[in-house]
């Protein structure tokens, strides 16, 4: 539906779009008289031999192009007509859309977890703490003074006896 509108809008502007060219048109024929007109009364105040078929031609030029710009109101009127029809009906389809829906509902928050999960992580991360890092800690200290004590006293041996 909102791809129509769009489709209207744009024969909407194209149709403007006609209409101005129209209308540009219209004031070049109008300046284009002007200027008949204007070699008109030139040759007049001239009075060349020919005048009179001068006259005549330019009098015939001038009521074909009256007719032509009649031509060209009869045409624009068309033309205003058939967009004022464009706008009714754009217009219409505008009020015969639905309203827009609401937005979906955000999904409703996770429960909490419950007390005796979180009571049971915290007894395994104290059983973890106190009896798995701990007993490798010492485990570890043990090992390490045993081995320079170790190291030490070959160290001292072996001087004693060899040197």
């Amino acid at each position: 539906m909102l791809t129509v509108l769009l489709l209207l809008l744009l024969l909407l502007l194209l149709l403007l779009l006609l209409l101005l060219l129209l209308l540009l048109l219209l004031l070049l024929l109008l300046l284009l008289l002007l200027l008949l007109l204007l070699l008109l009364l030139l040759l007049l105040l001239l009075q060349l031999l020919l005048l009179q078929l001068l006259i005549l031609l330019l009098l015939l030029l001038l009521v074909l192009l009256l007719l032509l710009l009649q031509l060209l109101l009869l045409q624009l009127q068309i033309l205003l007509l058939l967009l004022l029809l464009l706008l009714l009906l754009l217009l219409l389809l505008l009020l015969l859309l639905p309203p827009p829906s609401p937005p979906p509902s955000p999904p409703p928050p996770p429960p909490p977890p419950p007390l005796l999960l979180l009571l049971l992580l915290l007894l395994l991360l104290y059983y973890y703490y106190y009896y798995y890092y701990n007993y490798y800690y010492f485990y570890y200290y043990y090992y390490y003074y045993h081995y320079y004590y170790y190291y030490y006293y070959f160290y001292y041996y072996y001087y004693y006896y060899y040197y």
